[in-house]
This record gives C-alpha cells, structure tokens and sequence, in this order.
C-alpha cells in the first residue's frame, strides 16, 4: 500500500514537472515573440525618422536639384564652346538634361513616395548608389563602400574595446578588493577624465609622439608606399594602429574600470556574502558564486554593447587620425550630404542594435532568474 501511494505520488511529481515546463515554455515563446514585434517596430520606426532627417524633410532635394542643374549646365557650356548652337537649343538641351537626371535620382515623385521607398530598400539592405562618394576601387554602391571600410573600423575598434573590457573589468575586480586603498582612490579620483572625448586625446597623443618625439605617425592606415612583405605591412599597421587605438582606450579606461568597481562592491556588501564568509568560503569561491554572478547581466549587457559599438567605429577619432574606416565614411557622407551613405551605416547599426537587444533578452532569461516572462500569477 505503502509502496502504491509512492508510486501515485511520483507519478503526480513527474506530470505536475512536465505542466510546468510547458507552461514556462510557452510564457518563453509569448515573451520573445512580443519582444521581436516591438523590436521591428522600433527598427521601422528609427530607419523611417533617420531617412527624415537625413533628407532634412525634402530640403536636400532642392540642394541635390541645384546640383544637378549646375553640372548640367556646364556640360552643356563645355559642348556649346566647341560647337555653335543657339540659345534656344541649349536652354532646351539644360532643361532636357536637368529633367533626365532628376527622373534617374527620383526627384520628379514627391517626397513622402521616396521616403517609402527609401525605407522598403533600407530595410532589405538595399542602399543603393551614393550621389557624391566613390569607394577606392571605384564604384558607387554604398554596399561596396561600407565593407570597404569595415576591416579597417573592425580592427581598430575591435582591438580597443576588447582591450578596453578585459583590462578594466580584472582591473575593477582586483581594486574591489581593497576598498579604501592608494589605488581604490585614484581610480576614483581619476574617474572624470573619462569625460574628454577620445578624439582630444588623439590631438595630444598626436602631438607628443608624431610632432615631439617623431617615433610614431601621424595619421592614417600603413606607411606609404606599403611594405611589401606581408609581416612588414603587419609591422605598420600596428604601428599606426596605437595612437588611435590608444586614445580610444584611455577616454573610457577610467569611468569603465570606476563602474566595475561600484558594482563589485556593492555586491561584495549583501547578507548573502557575510553569511558566506561566516561559514568559511574562500575569498575565490566568494568572489565567483556570489559576486561575479549576480553582476553577469550588467557584464553581458556591456560586452554586447560594446560589440555594438565596434561595428558604428569612432567618427571623429578616426577623422582626426586619417583611419579609413566607417567612421570616416560617415563624416564625410554627413558632410556631402549623401543621404544613401547616412541612411545605409544607420541602417546597420539599427539591425546590430535591434538583434543584440533581443539576443540579451534570451540571455536575461537564462543567466537572471529574476527577469520575469509574465503570464505567471
């Protein structure tokens, strides 16, 4: 009898588990599920509103049609000079041509149509031709300029911000350790000199070693012209690469490392971390289950952003040092006013944004116990 009612109640054990579990699943496909509708939603949206403000609500039209209509006319001028025409016939051949390469950029349909279409091409990654900017091999496609100029944003900003993360995150976690100390302090002191842009390190690092000492470059990729062997090209390469890289490092150094070691500390001072001590923990055991743990979302949700951030490359910093990355890239399109380069670079880093959102999300789900999927009562 005994042994039946053992039974009864491990079965009932067994199937209240597997209810369970299907309910958390399908709480787990609603919740991911609603999050990816509003994360496509808010994509369309913030494309839609950067196709606005890069057009400047149809006011880069009337520069774009000013353009035309000058480049026009002067080709005209140049064939008019060779041979005679009348003026009849070359104001017929300006407004022939004005109205040709306005149909071929789109700008004989209103500019809400465009926009739609705008924003039908940007969502399928289809940029299609900048109006002013070449990349180096010579084509016109924003796709081919923007993957021209991404190892280069990669490498740099790849290498600084991975550097960037493991230094002051084992940096924090070694001054969490000695809370009040000579380097605790410093580390506090010196924390609002993260608040100078990278580029303005850049000018001074510039101006030390490239002016003064004369041991590093001033600007750009590799040595012109490039080494022909492939370990020399590597050799200058790194060799340009430090300035830049370096002052990307040393504006978030501090600020970063300072952030780690709140959130450390803070954990370090629960009940839960005493009531370990007192039963005898090791400082290593404490510091893993019940320090580093309970930080894991803010240290994905920072490692994730900074892959993010990898990807947008630093404008003015690689302005300043001639580094031919996106950053650039993006400069100058703001600066031409070639909307397709703006909306194409905006475009992606939308798409990585929205992606690495839901991606922490499903993260949250499993390292937090504490994210809550809802339909629970």
């Amino acid at each position: 009898m005994a042994t039946e009612k053992k039974n009864i109640t491990l079965e009932s054990t067994v199937e209240y588990s597997k209810q369970a579990s299907r309910a958390t699943a399908k709480r787990l496909i609603r919740f991911f599920f609603r999050r990816l509708i509003l994360l496509m939603i808010t994509i369309v949206v913030g494309v839609y509103i950067t196709i606005i403000v890069a057009n400047m609500g149809g006011y880069v039209d009337v520069i774009l049609k000013s353009s035309i209509r000058e480049e026009v006319t002067m080709e005209v001028a140049a064939i008019a000079a060779k041979s005679y025409m009348t003026e009849d016939v070359r104001r017929e051949l300006i407004e022939r041509g004005i109205q040709e390469r306005e149909k071929l950029a789109g700008l004989d349909q209103p500019f809400v149509r465009r926009s739609l279409t705008h924003l039908k091409n940007a969502l399928t990654l289809n940029f299609g031709r900048a109006r002013f900017m070449i990349s180096d091999h010579g084509s016109r496609y924003v796709r081919n300029i923007i993957l021209e100029r991404l190892p280069a944003t990669l490498l740099l900003m790849g290498t600084s911000q991975l550097l960037l993360f493991v230094v002051s995150l084992f940096l924090a976690l070694a001054v969490s350790r000695h809370y009040g100390s000579f380097w605790d302090k410093l580390i506090v002191a010196l924390s609002p000199t993260s608040s100078i842009p990278p580029w303005f390190y850049g000018i001074f690092l510039i101006l030390f070693f490239a002016a003064w000492l004369k041991i590093l470059p001033f600007g750009g990729m590799v040595d012109a012209p490039p080494p022909p062997t492939k370990i020399g090209y590597f050799l200058s390469v790194l060799k340009h690469m430090i300035l830049p890289a370096f002052s990307l490092f040393i504006s978030s150094f501090m600020i970063n490392t300072y952030s780690w070691r709140t959130f450390f500390l803070i954990y370090s001072s629960e009940d839960y971390v005493d009531m370990a001590k007192a039963k005898g923990l090791s400082s290593r055991a404490i510091e893993r289950r019940y320090i580093l743990r309970p930080t894991m979302p803010s240290i994905i949700t920072s490692f994730a952003l900074m892959l993010v951030g990898i990807w947008t490359g630093a404008t003015l910093t690689e302005t300043v040092f001639l580094w031919p990355g996106l950053g650039t890239i993006i400069y100058q399109a703001v600066s031409r006013y070639d909307t397709a380069v703006i909306v194409g670079t905006t475009i992606i880093q939308a798409y990585l944004l929205g992606i690495t959102v839901f991606l922490l999300d499903f993260l949250y789900a499993i390292v937090d116990p504490r994210v809550k999927l809802g339909g629970s009562k």
